[in-house]
């Protein structure tokens, strides 16, 4: 029997994540679709990750809108895709089932078909609820095993560690590891397995293992997912498909390599030469590639890699000589399972056509692509790139301390903003974890779940206050506030159940965003009263007191003083919203508030003034 593949594009979501810190916005996205509804691939993966969060963020654009236009324009040609982090959803923390239902509910009745379930510490009783809902409104549950690594500790480490009484861990990450969770959630009800490899750092070999494991053990169909950062990611994909991985991600040539996965452009070639049936229509691919190039030049201030492939159509262009062999050495290697000559060869084509050579920094960190992008977009845009190299050695030890999480959203983000925050800290003369966002805090205490190895009681107790493991109790979860919106008419700020649904996932972006919407709906249809003589502008009094200051740059998310109030040395005074953490300031001194100098949404500098409080 012929053996045949199926292609998830990424384009839209992953690989203008990983690539462009998920700045295409909608009218970019709409020169492509008439082309995409031709393409004929199996799934296009258009929603969630960073998606919702960053176009309401950044290009104050509505994710429900952004999913429901592409179903309008592609129809059924292919199946609309989301990536869904479990119990947290889009979000940061845990969710209740309510929640989850309505999400997953007006998600499916949006145009979403798959929705790719996982959990950032693989713990599976996180997916359950997500897998129930998913498929009771007939949406199709695609549950991810998220692959990672264990830290590499030299035998001088270990030593000294067991000298310490605290020895390393021993290998947590095997193959049995992976293939239970997979055996668990197929179990449950998934429709699919994905093994997730959202660091690129599996390589062609161990994949190899995988996929016969798992093709041998389970009845569902198998899901490759992987990056090319470190260098294993188009090696890895062909080693798959000899493997007989069923259906593998792939993303466009522009907006391919690198942080993001591998080009299906290359994938079509091996599929030739393989005689693996690829039911994509190139002539479409060549069509939407064209455009992405125009579209990869309007996002180059967000461009990570600033390095364009050569200009390469499969259908039209010759592959010279040289490179043809290297194809063909490259399968050969793969039938053979030679790890080394397969990297060679796949290496020599990912120059010859200029994609990104490996990025041995993020290899060594072992982190996301789309991590290592976005936290260099974050720290651009609050001038602090200069704690970026300390922050990336920083973060193998944070992970550890944090049980070992494997590096994917939310984790990764929450491990990486603390490992920031460390160096921050380290910057300012302070001990390392003097600043902790609420996120770690709840990481660490047990709330987002079973981590792969237990935490260190007395660092629970540094962070938390607690040395007990403390699970998240859902029914202690409250709605956020949905006050009415004076200066929009009196609506209220989510008005219906989907911007209920962005406000509880995202709180402080959703409600800047839809505060917006309304004010500038109602604006827009109201003439505005007239204005009453415009008042004077006092001169800030001089500050006499002590003070609370921003530790890191970031903004307000909420003001928990007044002036008069009367507060405790490590009183929280506000919550900071720092690389999307929130973080608790408190102040250092006992007294009386005598002037706040911010409010809720303004953006701050590291040392702003705050607070200023009077003895």
């Amino acid at each position: 029997m012929t053996q045949k593949i199926l292609i998830r594009d990424l384009t839209l979501r992953d690989g203008q994540q990983s690539a462009f810190a998920t700045r295409m916005t909608q009218a970019q996205i709409d020169r492509v679709l008439p082309f995409y509804k031709d393409a004929n691939f199996y799934a296009m993966e258009v929603w969630g990750g960073a998606v919702p969060d960053s176009i309401m963020r950044y290009l104050n654009e509505n994710p429900w809108a952004r999913l429901e236009k592409i179903k309008a324009s592609v129809g059924n040609a292919s199946k609309l895709a989301a990536l869904s982090r479990g119990r947290n959803l889009f979000g940061y923390s845990p969710y209740t089932d309510s929640i989850i239902d309505g999400f997953c509910k007006n998600s499916i009745e949006s145009g979403l078909g798959i929705m790719r379930i996982f959990d950032a510490l693989n713990d599976v009783e996180n997916v359950k609820a997500s897998i129930k809902y998913v498929k009771q409104y007939a949406g199709i549950a695609d549950c991810a095993v998220c692959y990672t690594i264990d830290p590499h500790f030299s035998s001088i480490q270990r030593l000294k560690a067991c000298l310490k009484g605290k020895p390393l861990p021993k290998a947590v990450f095997t193959n049995d590891y992976f293939l239970n969770k997979a055996k668990e959630m197929e179990a449950l009800g998934a429709d699919m397995i994905t093994i997730k490899d959202m660091s690129g750092l599996v390589p062609p070999s161990k994949i190899a293992e995988l996929i016969h494991l798992f093709k041998k053990n389970l009845k569902v169909p198998i899901d490759f997912h992987t990056h090319c950062t470190p260098g294993f990611g188009l090696a890895a994909v062909l080693q798959a498909i000899v493997a007989g991985v069923d259906i593998v991600d792939t993303a466009i040539w522009n907006f391919a390599g690198g942080p993001a996965a591998p080009a299906i452009e290359l994938i079509y070639l091996f599929c030739l030469k393989l005689g693996v049936v690829m039911d994509v229509n190139m002539e479409a691919v060549a069509k939407i590639n064209k455009e992405l190039y125009l579209i990869r030049k309007e996002l180059e201030d967000f461009d990570a890699v600033k390095q364009y492939p050569k200009k390469f159509n499969p259908l039209t262009d010759i592959v010279p000589t040289e490179i043809n062999k290297e194809f063909d050495k490259a399968i050969e290697a793969a039938n053979a399972n030679q790890e080394e000559a397969l990297l060679k060869s796949c290496h020599a084509i990912e120059a010859y056509f200029n994609f990104p050579a490996p990025n041995e920094m993020v290899k060594n960190a072992e982190i996301p692509g789309g991590m290592y992008t976005n936290m260099v977009a974050q720290l651009k845009q609050l001038n602090s790139m200069d704690i970026l190299e300390n922050a990336m050695k920083l973060l193998p030890t944070v992970r550890l301390a944090a049980g070992l999480p494997p590096l994917v959203t939310p984790t990764s983000q929450i491990v990486g903003a603390q490992a920031v925050n460390c160096a921050i800290d380290i910057k300012s003369g302070k001990q390392p974890y003097t600043n902790v966002s609420n996120q770690f805090a709840a990481l660490v205490k047990g709330e987002y779940g079973k981590t792969p190895i237990p935490i260190d009681p007395q660092f629970r107790l540094k962070i938390t206050g607690m040395k007990e493991e403390t699970p998240y109790d859902t029914s202690t979860y409250k709605l956020q506030p949905n006050p009415e919106l004076p200066k929009a008419g009196g609506v209220k700020l989510a008005e219906n159940e989907k911007e209920v649904l962005l406000l509880e996932l995202f709180p402080t972006v959703a409600k800047t965003f839809l505060t917006k919407l309304k004010e500038e709906t109602y604006e827009a249809t109201h003439q505005p009263e007239p204005l009453a003589a415009e008042a004077k502008v006092e001169a800030a009094p001089k500050i006499t007191g002590k003070t609370v200051e921003a530790p890191m740059p970031g903004s307000i998310w909420k003001v928990l003083v007044k002036v008069g109030d009367t507060i405790k040395r490590d009183q929280t005074v506000l919550i900071l919203e720092a690389m999307k953490m929130e973080n608790n300031i408190a102040s250092e001194y006992n007294g009386t508030v005598k002037q706040v100098f911010v409010k809720e949404g303004d953006v701050v500098p590291v040392g702003r003034v705050l607070v200023e409080i009077s003895a």
